[in-house]
C-alpha cells in the first residue's frame, strides 16, 4: 500500500546557479556555469581545483553570529516560507518540524582557533560559540520559533534527500502539521583537500556521464521544501507545487567511498521508491541523477538506470551547482519540483561524448514530457543510496 502523498507547498534554494529557485531554474536552461578556484581559503595544491561558490552577499541571513551553512539554510527557508504563503506567526501555533541535511555543516572551519590553541595560545572563544550555536536545523527553528521536532541529518551526500523523506514521514506519522525539510552545506578547505587527495576532483568544469569525465567540482548552497498534509493544505487554500510520493533507501555494505560495482544498494533503493509511490517504470518522466562526474559513480549509476528504467530521460544538474554534498539532494529535489511544473528538463550540463561503460546517455538537449512523476536520487560515501519519488502538484 502506497503512503499518503505529502504536499510540497513552498520551495526555496540558492547555489552558484542563482540566488533563488526561479533564477536557478532559468540558469539550468542556459549554458552551464563556470567553476573557479576557491576564494575563501587557500591550499598548497599545484592544481587549484575549481568550485562553484555562492557569493558572500547571499549568505548574510542571520548575521555573523552564525556560521555560513546556517546562514545559507536561513535564506533558503525564508524563500520557501514566503513561497508557501504561510504567515510565520501562524506557524508558531502549529507543530512545525525542521529537518535539514548537511555534511561538514561548518564544523571544520575553525582552523585558526585550533592552530592557536595547539600552539599553547589562548584564542578568543567566539569561533567555538558560533559553532555551538550554528546547528543548521536548530538555527532555522530558532529564527521562526518553530517548536516541533528538530533534526540535522548527517549521512554524507544523501543527507538532503534523507532529510526530505524523514520530514514527510513525520507528517504521515502525525508527529507534525508542517515540516521544513532540505539541506545546507558550505565549501570547506578540509573537504576540498579530501576530494583532491582521493584524486576525484576535476581540474576543469565537471562532465557527468561523459566519456572524458575527470571528476567532480565541489559546490555549496541550500534548499528547503515546506511540506504539509493534504487536509491542512486544502483547509488553508495552499497550493501544492508537488507531492512526495515515495522514498527508498539502501546500503551497499561494500566500501567507505566507492559504490558497489553492480549498484546493489541503488537498485534496492530505486525499487523501493517506485513501490512505495505505486509507480511503474513507464510512469517516470525523468530522473534527476546524482551524476557527480567521477568515474565509478557515473558508471554504476548509468548502468542501473539503463537496466531499471530503460529509455527514461535522466540528467545531472551538478554542471551548474557543483557537488554541494549535504545540500545536493535537497537542491536536486527542488529542481525536480520545478521541472515537473515546467514539463521539461534541460540538457545534462557538461555531457558531450557517450561512455560505453556507462551504458546509457543523459539528456543531450532539452526534453519535454507529460508524465506525472520523477525521481531524484543520491549516492553517498559509505554506500548510502536514497531515492525520492516526486509527483506533480495540482492535477
Amino acid at each position: 500500500m502506497s503512503p499518503t502523498p505529502v504536499a510540497v507547498t513552498g520551495v526555496g534554494c540558492l547555489c552558484a546557479a542563482g540566488p533563488d529557485l526561479p533564477r536557478c531554474v532559468e540558469a539550468l536552461f542556459r549554458p552551464r556555469g563556470t567553476p573557479r578556484p576557491p576564494t575563501r581559503f587557500a591550499t598548497d595544491h599545484s592544481v587549484r581545483f575549481p568550485v562553484f561558490e555562492v557569493a558572500d552577499d547571499l549568505a548574510e541571513e542571520g548575521g555573523r553570529e552564525l556560521l555560513r551553512t546556517s546562514r545559507l539554510a536561513l535564506r533558503a527557508a525564508r524563500e520557501a516560507l514566503a513561497d508557501s504563503g504561510w504567515d510565520p506567526a501562524e506557524l508558531r501555533r502549529l507543530r512545525v518540524g525542521v529537518c535539514l541535511g548537511t555534511t561538514v555543516g561548518s564544523a571544520m572551519n575553525n582552523e585558526e582557533f585550533y592552530r592557536e590553541f595547539r600552539a599553547g595560545g589562548a584564542p578568543e572563544l567566539a569561533p567555538i560559540q558560533r559553532f555551538l550555536g550554528s546547528n543548521p536545523a536548530a538555527s532555522v527553528a530558532r529564527a521562526w520559533g518553530l517548536a516541533g521536532p528538530c533534526q540535522t541529518v548527517v549521512n554524507a551526500c544523501s543527507s538532503g534527500t534523507d532529510a526530505v523523506a524523514l520530514g514527510a514521514a513525520w507528517l504521515r506519522a502525525g508527529t507534525c502539521d508542517v515540516v521544513l525539510a532540505g539541506g545546507a552545506d558550505e565549501l570547506c578547505r578540509v573537504t576540498y583537500d579530501g576530494f583532491a587527495s582521493l584524486q576525484i576532483a576535476a581540474p576543469e568544469g565537471c562532465r557527468p556521464f561523459d566519456r572524458n569525465r575527470r571528476g567532480l567540482n565541489l559546490g555549496e548552497g541550500a534548499a528547503v521544501l515546506v511540506l504539509e498534509g493534504e487536509e491542512l493544505r486544502r483547509g488553508r487554500g495552499g497550493r501544492a507545487r508537488a507531492r512526495v510520493l515515495g522514498y527508498g533507501a539502501a546500503s551497499d555494505a561494500h566500501h567507505l567511498t566507492a559504490p558497489h560495482p553492480e549498484g546493489a544498494g541503488l537498485r534496492r533503493a530505486l525499487a523501493q521508491a517506485l513501490a512505495t509511490a505505486g509507480l511503474g517504470p513507464a510512469e517516470v518522466a525523468f530522473v534527476n541523477a546524482h551524476g557527480t562526474a567521477t568515474p565509478d559513480n557515473d558508471r554504476v549509476e548509468g548502468r542501473v538506470l539503463a537496466e531499471a528504467l530503460p529509455g527514461v530521460p535522466f540528467l545531472s544538474t551538478k554542471g551548474w551547482t557543483g557537488h554541494a554534498l549535504g545540500a545536493a539532494g535537497a537542491l536536486e529535489a527542488a529542481f525536480t519540483v520545478a521541472c515537473l511544473e515546467a514539463g521539461r528538463v534541460p540538457a545534462s550540463a557538461g555531457f558531450a561524448e557517450p561512455d560505453p561503460e556507462v551504458g546509457a546517455v543523459p539528456t543531450a538537449a532539452e526534453v519535454a514530457f507529460a508524465g506525472r512523476a520523477a525521481l531524484s536520487q543520491s549516492l553517498a560515501f559509505g554506500g548510502s543510496n536514497a531515492v525520492l519519488a516526486l509527483g506533480r502538484g495540482e492535477p
